[in-house]
């Protein structure tokens, strides 16, 4: 009976010990299987964040990136009848200072797309001056016709 004690610890123990090895290896599988998608995670955030900087770069591009100048000027809509109110729309790039000859009846600045409103009391030419910091010029015209 003393024997048969001692094989069942005996047994026991080796049991105790092999679950021990299996829980490790589980362990172990478990922790590959959570590196795994961690790092692939990673790279797909990786993937996100290169296509938004991409992106990035390409609206400021598109907005004239470095380079000085007028994006876009124009009245909408292009004909009024007397006493009406249109919008006078700009966008420049890199511009220190703006100006509209004949004023409107808002100011203006730099800016990517702004509109202002004008009022005129018969068709008339407006035009858009652009100035960098370096002193270069752009200029832009357009008429608004009224009826």
């Amino acid at each position: 009976m003393a024997n048969d004690s001692g094989d069942l610890k005996s047994g026991l123990s080796t049991i105790f010990k092999l679950s021990w090895i299996l829980v490790g290896i589980a362990a172990l599988i478990v922790a590959g299987i959570f590196y795994s998608r961690a790092q692939e995670n990673r790279d797909i955030e990786e993937k996100a964040a290169a296509a938004k900087r991409a992106q990035a770069r390409q609206i400021v591009e598109d907005f004239g990136g470095s380079h000085f100048e007028i994006l876009n000027f124009y009245a909408a809509p292009g004909a009024i009848h007397r006493g009406d109110e249109a919008a006078i729309c700009y966008g420049v790039s890199n511009a220190k200072s703006v100006s509209l000859e004949p004023k409107a009846t808002e100011d203006v600045w730099p800016s990517l797309n702004r509109c202002v409103e004008a009022a005129p009391k018969k068709t008339t030419t407006y035009t858009l001056t652009a100035v960098d910091s370096a002193g270069h010029k752009k200029s832009a015209t357009l008429t608004l016709t009224v009826e």
